[in-house]
């Protein structure tokens, strides 16, 4: 199993590296978006700003967004996740527009939304066999999909209700980090290899 983890040029990539070979992937840090499909699973890691990421895979935009439309696996974590809508309240930049909708800052009181919650209304065999009740979360801004039919689950930040998982094809975004979310984060890595093997 190869997995190429896209290197946006900022931030730690080691730890969801980390967390995939040790679940039996060979890692590829790519900073060529050119060769970003080279792998049998897509990884968005969630470091780096919007804008910053969607300069970096602009020049493979169109076929990366195909590759996934057509059923090329791909775990989008965090930032990833948001890379896979249309655009972002964060900066400029076309995100890779594979789930309809937006992303925008969070309207809650304390921001950035910060560390361990509960998941709810999870309907992602994953999540729920890798009893993923709850995860680690880092983000100041959140997903807004035109259909709530691509969100499998949702977590809450103060009054906020904010989609944690969206689902399509073989891709998997998931807003939290799973390999910062101790053995139950590992186990949904694991899982979701397990699933692009077979």
């Amino acid at each position: 199993m190869r997995a190429i983890v896209v290197d946006y040029g900022a931030g730690n990539l080691f730890s969801i590296a980390h967390a995939l070979q040790a679940s039996g992937a060979e890692v590829v840090l790519e900073p060529d978006p050119q060769r970003a499909l080279n792998g049998d699973v897509l990884v968005l890691p969630g470091v780096g700003a919007f804008s910053t990421a969607t300069e970096r895979i602009s020049t493979a935009r169109a076929e990366i967004a195909a590759a996934l439309r057509a059923g090329h696996p791909c775990l989008a974590v965090c930032l990833g996740m948001q890379l896979l809508f249309e655009r972002s309240e964060e900066g400029p930049g076309e995100g890779l527009g594979v789930v309809a909708g937006d992303v925008r800052r969070l309207t809650t009181e304390k921001v950035p939304h910060m560390g361990w919650n509960a998941l709810e209304d999870v309907r992602e065999p994953l999540v729920t066999g890798a009893a993923l009740n709850s995860a680690y979360f880092a983000n100041s801004f959140v997903c807004h999909p035109m259909s709530e039919d691509t969100v499998f689950g949702w977590t809450m930040h103060e009054s906020q209700r904010l989609p944690a998982v969206v689902r399509f094809a073989n891709t998997i975004g998931v807003q939290f980090h799973p390999e910062k979310s101790a053995q139950p984060g590992r186990r949904f890595i694991a899982g979701f290899l397990r699933e692009v093997a077979a």
